[in-house]
């Protein structure tokens, strides 16, 4: 995309850089106070689920109690405290459960009382694997996910594509920022918010994904601000231009994006690294973190991925894109030992 007056196109640029940065700082400041005023409250009323849970529980023991006797102490409690919520049967039900899934597991006890009550029943319900729990847990406390948007990532099997993701980000990036940056490149990423044909070109990608950049952005993981699409850069007196520009708010960091309809190919790799090398030295501010490249393809060989970011230099993460939210069959058991899943999830509280 040129411009009749690239000093101008560059001070918009400039401008862009400068309020994802503003904007990501009010946005933590807000989101920080938000959470301070809701945590006490929460913990409080989710202690309070926990403890009727653990009464019904041992109190049934040895008693051959039915759905009768929850009935009833549902509308005895209604009755006694009239116009306070949640106390339905489903609802004690669901405080029994909630007892008896997290009783025995030291971990989890604790960190279920840091997130909503309806989150705490979305992953409850939807989640079988204790430490995919865990992964909803921390996430959702972390990121301060709303509710729909904890249904939309267990439904596009974030916790999966999370663990999958080939990045050279162990070698390539510091301690400090590895983990958060695994966690905000997922293996595959789900566009069923578009509306294209199997046989569409890497520039009406581009076009669709823009016309409907809020639902783009939240697939990316909503942590994301948009920067740009075929951003300029120019090096030696020659135009370069990528894909798609964003900034990653948690990491501090730009985040470029090269859309690819076909199979991956290993000199998708030397192309990204120079954009990556340009940004970080014409456009990445003083206190922001180096910038990161995502390669999205239709296709890729896990092998040659492996091969080609080796090597790389700059952090790298290669990626598919689906239309539909099935993890493929033959990627589910290739989720790392639950040692190394461990260690992802302690990391994300950095």
């Amino acid at each position: 995309m040129n411009t009749d007056n690239p000093e101008i196109n560059e001070s918009n640029q400039s401008l862009s850089v400068n309020y994802a940065r503003l904007l990501a700082s009010v946005t933590e400041c807000v989101r920080s106070a938000q959470y301070a005023a809701l945590k006490a409250v929460n913990t409080e009323l989710v202690g309070l689920y926990w403890d009727i849970g653990r009464m019904i529980v041992v109190r049934q023991e040895g008693e051959t109690w039915g759905k009768s006797i929850v009935q009833q102490l549902a509308s005895d409690l209604q009755r006694e405290f009239s116009g306070v919520g949640g106390f339905s049967a489903s609802n004690l039900w669901r405080m029994k459960a909630f007892f008896e899934s997290y009783q025995g597991i030291e971990k989890l006890a604790p960190l279920v009382r840091e997130i909503g009550w309806s989150h705490n029943i979305v992953i409850l319900e939807r989640c079988s694997d204790d430490l995919e729990r865990e992964f909803y847990i921390r996430m959702t406390r972390k990121f301060g996910w709303s509710k729909n948007v904890l249904i939309h990532q267990i439904a596009n099997q974030s916790y999966e594509k999370s663990l999958l993701g080939q990045t050279n980000f162990d070698q390539a990036l510091t301690s400090e920022l590895r983990v958060q940056a695994k966690l905000a490149v997922k293996d595959e990423y789900t566009f069923d918010f578009l509306e294209l044909s199997e046989a569409h070109s890497e520039r009406e990608l581009e076009r669709a994904l823009i016309a409907k950049i809020e639902h783009f952005l939240q697939a990316m993981g909503g942590m994301f601000a948009f920067m740009g699409s075929q951003y300029r850069l120019e090096v030696d007196g020659k135009e370069f231009f990528i894909d798609l520009l964003l900034f990653h708010r948690r990491l501090r960091c730009l985040v470029a994006i090269e859309l690819k309809i076909g199979e991956f190919i290993p000199e998708f790799v030397g192309k990204m690294q120079f954009y990556l090398t340009a940004l970080d030295r014409q456009v990445r501010q003083e206190d922001e973190n180096p910038s990161i490249g995502i390669i999205l393809c239709k296709e890729k060989s896990r092998t040659i991925v492996e091969y080609a970011l080796h090597d790389a230099k700059k952090p790298i993460g290669v990626a598919t894109y689906e239309m539909t939210k099935t993890l493929p069959k033959e990627l589910r058991g290739q989720l790392p030992p639950p040692e190394d899943i461990v260690a992802l999830l302690e990391g994300i509280e950095r």
